[in-house]
């Protein structure tokens, strides 16, 4: 069952790549991209319970947090072309869009 499990992981993946590739937005891509991490992140839980490392848990934990990071980090420099303390506020053209 769990090796069903990582089969159907994988192929998820690589839908999910696809998508990154030919999305047309840029929330569509990195909505691929956090999605990539969160599949990532059930694949080697479920890569590491096969193999009876349990230590995996933890590896893929903080690549949950890193993806989360990444994912807002990524987003905010988009919308405000700057990842530290941006004082400037968005304009209304840029919050209509």
């Amino acid at each position: 069952m769990f090796l069903a499990a990582i089969i159907l992981l994988f192929v998820a993946m690589l839908f999910v790549l696809i998508r990154l590739y030919v999305g047309k937005t840029l929330y569509d891509r990195v909505l691929a991209a956090n999605a990539f991490g969160t599949h990532t992140v059930l694949f080697i839980g479920v890569l590491g319970f096969l193999m009876g490392r349990p230590d995996f848990l933890d590896i893929a934990l903080l690549y949950a947090l890193i993806n989360f990071v990444g994912t807002i980090a990524i987003l905010k420099y988009f919308r405000y072309r700057a990842i530290g303390d941006a004082h400037q506020k968005p304009t209304e053209q840029e919050i209509g869009q």
